[in-house]
């Protein structure tokens, strides 16, 4: 009936999903870590300058 569905008897050949999965996950974060730290700089910098503009 499910014959789309493998699940192999030998539990190893998942080991390299788990690490495709942790190294993509891990990508993710450091993209996150990035993206938030280039918008703080952003927001500072815009900050700075509408700061100048009222005065």
């Amino acid at each position: 009936m499910m014959e789309f569905l493998y699940f192999p008897e030998d539990k190893s050949l998942y080991i390299p999903a788990i690490i495709s999965l942790i190294i993509f996950f891990a990508g993710a974060l450091v993209a996150m870590y990035f993206f938030k730290k280039a918008s703080k700089k952003e927001e500072e910098k815009w900050e700075k300058e509408f700061k100048n503009r009222n005065e």
